[in-house]
C-alpha cells in the first residue's frame, strides 16, 4: 500500500514549491499542532516560527475559537450573503467598524487577501466613475510590492519573480520606488533620508493626478516582497500626498493586521486613515479563510441607487460572509478582548529585539529589520558592498532543512530569513527559538559561499 508520502508526490501540486525538490526527499508531514508547535507522524515538534504564512495569532487550536466554531457548527454552516444575512456576519462587521479608522464605516467580505485588494482596486474604479470622473482609471503599486496572485492584485505587484509567466495578462500600472532603506533607491544613507523616493509621487500626481483612481501599499513593511520595513513617516507623506489630488488609498493590511506590528493595524502608528483597508489571515486567527474590504461611507453611497441605474457592486463569492469563518474571527477578537493580547507585545517585542541583536554581527547578514513580532535578516555576499545573492542561488534552502532538523519551521523569502511568531509565542519560546535559529544562521556550512 502507497504510503502518505508517496500519495503526495502522485497527487498534490503544492503552492510556491517546486516539486522537484522532493522528487527524493521527504517533505514535512504535518499530523497535528498545539500552540506554536507543529507535529509530526512521528512526534517531533517544529516551532511554527513563520505563523503558518503569516496567519495563526494566538496559536494553533486555542480553544476559545474552536468553541465558537463548533456552536456555530451546530445552527448554520453557510448561508449566501446577496439577499440574505446572518448573526456572525452582522456583528462581525459591526466589530470590526469600531476597530478601524473611524472613517471606515462599511464591511465587504471576501475569502482571501487577494481578493480583498481585487475588491478595493473595482470598488475605487466604479465609483470614480459613478461620480462623473471616468478619466480616474489609473493605478499606483509599488516595486516590491505584493498583494496576491490574482491578475489584478498581480498587475499592482512589484515582486519580478512572480511575474514571468503572466506578464502579458498583466493591466500596466504606475510603479513608485520601494521605500527599501538598506538599499535606497535614490542613493542616501538613512540619516540623510527625508523620504526623497516619495519625489517620483508627488511628480506623477503633479502630472497626472486627475486620471488616477487610487495607489495602494503595505504599512509599514512589504513583506512578501522581502520583509522590508520602512518609516512611518515615508507612509504618512504619501498619504498627504494622495489626499492633496483626491486620490484613494488602499492599506493592503492582508499581512500586518490583527497586531502582527505591534499595534491592530500597522496604520495606526502612522496615523493615517486610508479609503480602504484589506484584510484576511490574522481576520480568523489562522482558523477559517475570510477576507474584508472597509470602505467609507462616501464609497458606498456612490452605489447606493435603484438596482435599474446600474451602480450595483457586482462581485460576490459563494462564501462571502460564511457563518462559520465569521464564528472564528469573532473567536479571535473575544480572545484579543479577554487575553489582552496587544497589552502584552511590548514585553514580547522587546525580548525579540534583544535577542536579536547579535545575528547583525554575523558576516552574512547585510541588514537585520524588526517590526512588531516580525523579525527578518537579508544575507548577502559582501557586508561592505552589500552583493545580493541573486534569487535563483537559492541561499535559504539549506538553511530551511538545517532549520528542520532543529525542529524550526522556516520558510526563506529568497535571501532573506525571517521570523513571524504568533502573539501568543512566550518569552521562553522566543528564546528557544532564536537560540536555535543562531545555530543555524550562526554555522558557514549553511551559509552559501561561505
Amino acid at each position: 500500500m502507497a504510503t502518505l508520502q508517496e500519495k503526495d508526490r502522485r497527487f498534490l501540486w503544492h503552492p510556491y514549491t517546486q516539486m522537484q525538490d522532493y522528487a527524493q526527499r521527504d517533505l514535512l508531514l504535518i499530523d497535528r499542532a498545539e500552540g506554536i508547535l507543529l507535529f509530526d507522524q512521528q512526534g517531533k515538534r517544529y516551532f511554527d516560527t513563520i505563523s503558518s504564512w503569516w496567519c495563526i495569532v494566538h496559536g494553533h487550536s486555542h480553544p476559545t475559537i474552536t468553541e465558537k466554531i463548533r456552536a456555530q457548527l451546530t445552527r448554520l454552516d453557510q448561508v449566501l450573503l446577496a439577499g440574505t444575512s446572518h448573526e456572525g456576519a452582522i456583528l462581525l462587521a459591526e466589530q470590526l467598524v469600531r476597530l478601524a479608522p473611524a472613517n471606515l464605516s462599511r464591511v465587504f467580505y471576501s475569502d482571501n487577501g487577494s481578493t480583498a485588494c481585487e475588491i478595493a482596486i473595482k470598488m475605487s474604479l466604479q465609483y470614480w466613475r459613478q461620480v462623473g470622473q471616468p478619466d480616474r482609471c489609473q493605478l499606483v503599486g509599488i516595486e516590491r510590492g505584493y498583494h496576491g496572485d490574482t491578475i489584478g492584485a498581480m498587475s499592482l505587484g512589484g515582486v519580478p519573480e512572480f511575474h514571468g509567466p503572466f506578464a502579458r495578462l498583466l493591466f500596466p500600472s504606475h510603479r513608485l520606488p520601494s521605500p527599501y532603506c538598506y538599499r535606497c533607491p535614490v542613493g542616501l544613507e538613512q540619516e540623510a533620508c527625508d523620504c526623497q523616493c516619495l519625489q517620483t509621487l508627488a511628480e506623477l500626481l503633479a502630472g497626472q493626478g486627475g486620471q488616477i483612481a487610487a495607489l495602494i501599499i503595505e504599512p509599514l513593511i512589504q513583506a512578501a516582497g522581502g520583509m522590508i520595513v520602512y518609516p512611518a513617516r515615508h507612509l504618512q507623506k504619501l498619504a498627504a500626498l494622495t489626499r492633496e489630488y483626491g486620490v484613494h488609498l488602499i492599506f493592503d493590511e492582508v499581512a500586518t493586521g490583527f497586531g502582527r506590528t505591534g499595534t491592530m493595524f500597522a496604520l495606526e502608528q502612522a496615523g493615517v486613515a486610508p479609503d480602504f483597508l484589506c484584510l484576511s489571515k490574522g481576520l480568523t486567527a489562522g482558523m477559517l479563510p475570510m477576507a474584508v474590504t472597509l470602505t467609507s461611507e462616501e464609497v458606498f453611497q456612490a452605489f447606493y441607487a435603484d438596482y435599474a441605474a446600474g451602480k450595483t457592486f457586482f462581485h460576490g463569492h459563494t462564501f462571502s460572509g460564511n457563518p462559520l469563518a465569521a464564528a472564528a474571527a469573532l473567536g479571535s477578537l473575544q480572545v484579543f478582548n479577554e487575553e489582552q493580547t496587544l497589552a502584552g507585545l511590548p514585553a514580547k517585542i522587546s525580548h525579540l529585539q534583544a535577542r536579536m541583536r547579535r545575528f547583525a554581527d554575523l558576516p552574512w547578514v547585510g541588514d537585520l529589520r524588526q517590526l512588531g513580532m516580525i523579525s527578518a535578516m537579508e544575507l548577502v555576499k559582501d557586508k561592505e558592498t552589500k552583493a545580493p545573492y541573486d534569487f535563483h542561488e537559492r541561499v535559504g534552502w539549506p538553511i530551511y532543512l538545517a532549520g528542520l532538523e532543529l525542529g524550526l519551521l522556516l520558510r526563506p523569502l529568497g535571501n532573506v530569513i525571517y521570523l513571524w511568531l504568533p502573539l501568543s509565542v512566550t518569552l521562553a519560546e522566543i528564546d528557544e527559538i532564536t537560540e536555535r535559529a543562531w545555530q543555524v544562521l550562526s554555522n558557514p556550512r549553511n551559509i552559501a559561499g561561505w
